[in-house]
């Protein structure tokens, strides 16, 4: 993720690697020669570290939904905590956490675009428990959304709350098929249209 300071190590260069040509060759595309030749290792090498590009796959999109839902719920404990001690709270509160949560998943759509391409792709190469791993965190990352969406338009019923989480979402996860203007511009112009499509939703 964006805020992630210390080196990768092997493993997540690996996975790094094989996002990146899995989302431009396709799974089936990619061999593991190739993942291997990336990152300066044999082939078989990579055995040590996965049983095979089957796994890497399905760690790259449990992994990716894991590291949303987690980071979501992060910053709602972290202004938890801030209206706890007496900062932040209220209407105010509620809607600096909307910023915060788009802000996350903005970080994740500018800095992590092949995995977006790969999860629209291959999600269904998965194995069935993967692939209801995957969705069981993502119902739970829209969930959370929801109920942060609600806290600042309280009109809002919840399944026009849930359709417009799930557009912004589709706006956000848009950046594979975006120009590179410059990192800031385009997460400034994405903030600025996701705040403006739930206040379209929420101020109706």
């Amino acid at each position: 993720m964006a805020t992630r300071t210390d080196a990768p190590t092997r493993r997540e260069q690996i996975l790094k690697e094989a996002a990146r040509l899995f989302a431009e060759r396709g799974f089936h595309g990619v061999g593991v020669d190739e993942i291997g030749a990336a990152v300066g290792i044999s082939g078989p090498g990579l055995y040590r570290h996965f049983p095979g590009k089957d796994a890497m796959l399905a760690e790259l999109l449990v992994g990716i939904s894991d590291s949303l839902l987690t980071g979501a719920k992060r910053r709602l404990a972290e202004a938890d905590g801030a209206a706890g001690s007496g900062a932040g709270a209220g209407a105010t509160g509620s809607e600096a956490v909307l910023d915060s949560l788009i802000e996350g998943h903005i970080d994740f759509a500018l800095d992590d675009r092949p995995l977006i391409t790969l999860h629209d792709r291959e999600l269904d190469r998965l194995r069935d428990a993967d692939r209801k791993m995957v969705r069981q965190l993502q119902r739970q990352y829209v969930e959370l959304w929801v109920g942060v969406l609600r806290e600042v338009y309280p009109a809002l019923a919840e399944p026009a709350a849930r359709s417009a989480v799930h557009s912004v979402f589709g706006l956000l996860n848009s950046t594979p098929h975006l120009g590179r203007p410059g990192r800031a511009v385009t997460a400034e112009l994405l903030h600025r249209m996701a705040r403006g499509a739930f206040a379209a939703v929420g101020e109706a």
